[in-house]
């Protein structure tokens, strides 16, 4: 095990998402097996073949003042929420601002303001765009934005992985902590790209379900009637911390980040490995870099997003490196499909199970996928947890997986 020194633990949470406005609600709707996914009323959602996504649950200008909303894209204003809650969970602690940093990943980052800004600039002409538009765009914005509002000087960093960008920023952060770059890292990922063109995308690509007749049905992790994921929006945040510095504050300490595993499957840009092979490896990965035996891992919070050609090789993964003895559960059947934002949505998920000793049901699962070898909890399962292994994949053959551990 590592020693006590280099112990990094979690001491704050913070969450924006379709089921809730903060962490509590998501936790608590996760729990019930609510779903999130709405149909879309807009006018242009009924051009589309897809008209269904999961949108937040609580806008963020409901709690970002007016005049500073207006200076972010919507994605950065989600990460903003989600950090400052996280922040404020932590104690709002007092630090030296030259040993904090931030890690905040996204995958789409400030593409709603391209978007927008390029439709003012053809119908309106170059000097009706927004002499913001650029900090509002970049792919960092949300991580500087987020530095900003906290004062980190030892570094804003920017994990873009596709949909493993949340969960590579906690493993990012752990390194920093270890390097002795800083004693506390708000780690984050934040999505807000609920748009036509993505959609269509996505759309074009089949990736998405169809299900625009029963939403909130739609998003079926491990079912073998899935049909694609289901887009979604929202911002995760977690407080990281070197142990015997989060002790010295007296703080409530969550969990323990023991681990992470990081690699890539070069195999195709879209697709997974057929048999899970680089999933399989980050999980090892992550349980060797913990000082965990795979028979020390009780549960598996899974990256699942409810698509034909992902949910199974996952499955073969979790049981390569793992084994079959894990409960295992996959929250994207009621968040819907977070992208950047889902690796640390469903690590906030990953240590509350571990925490509070139950572990969320995975909902509509009707019919499980003969690949999927796995003991999947479709009720909330009550469970003493001592080690968990969340992981997350993403477009261009990322994988990411982190174990944490009971303190």
């Amino acid at each position: 095990m590592n020693s006590h020194h280099e112990c990094v633990v979690v001491t704050g949470l913070g969450a924006t998402t379709p089921l809730g406005g903060d962490v509590a609600s998501t936790w608590d709707g996760l729990l019930a097996g609510r779903c999130g996914v709405r149909a879309l009323e807009t006018q242009w959602a009924q051009e589309l073949p897809v008209k269904i996504a999961a949108s937040l649950a609580q806008e963020p200008t409901e709690k970002i003042k007016p005049v500073q909303a207006r200076r972010m894209d919507r994605c950065t204003q989600v990460a903003i929420v989600a950090a400052r809650e996280a922040w404020a969970d932590a104690g709002t602690p007092e630090i030296d601002p030259e040993r904090l940093a931030v890690a905040v990943g996204s995958g789409f980052a400030g593409v709603l303001t391209v978007l927008s800004q390029e439709h003012i600039r053809r119908t309106d002409g170059y000097k009706r765009v927004s002499p913001l538009s650029v900090p509002m765009l970049m792919p960092n914005g949300p991580a500087a934005m987020v530095g900003l509002d906290l004062g980190a000087r030892a570094g804003a960093h920017t994990t873009v992985s596709a949909c493993a960008s949340g969960a590579e920023s906690l493993s990012l952060g752990l390194d920093i902590i270890r390097a002795g770059r800083a004693d506390m890292v708000l780690v984050g990922g934040a999505e807000a790209c609920i748009h036509p063109l993505v959609l269509s995308g996505f759309s074009q690509m089949r990736a998405l379900s169809t299900r625009n007749d029963e939403p909130q049905r739609a998003s079926r992790p491990f079912d073998k009637a899935r049909d694609g994921f289901v887009l979604a929006e929202g911002a995760g945040a977690i407080v990281l911390e070197r142990a015997d510095h989060a002790q010295a504050r007296g703080v409530r300490i969550y969990a323990a980040l023991a681990g992470a595993g990081v690699t890539s499957d070069a195999h195709d840009v879209v697709q997974p490995h057929p048999q899970g092979a680089g999933a399989a490896r980050a999980i090892t990965a992550a349980l060797r870099a913990a000082g965990l035996d795979r028979r020390d891992v009780t549960h598996v919070n899974a990256h699942a997003t409810s698509t034909p050609a992902g949910d199974a090789p996952e499955a073969e993964a979790i049981r390569a490196a793992i084994g079959d003895h894990a409960v295992v559960t996959a929250p994207k059947g009621s968040l819907g499909h977070l992208l950047g934002a889902a690796g640390t949505v469903e690590a906030i998920a990953t240590v509350l199970a571990i925490y509070h000793g139950v572990i969320p049901p995975t909902i509509n699962l009707e019919e499980l996928d003969e690949r999927v070898r796995l003991d999947i909890a479709t009720k909330p399962r009550e469970a003493t947890i001592q080690a968990a292994v969340n992981d997350s994949f993403g477009f261009g053959g990322h994988n990411v997986a982190v174990a944490f551990t009971a303190v």
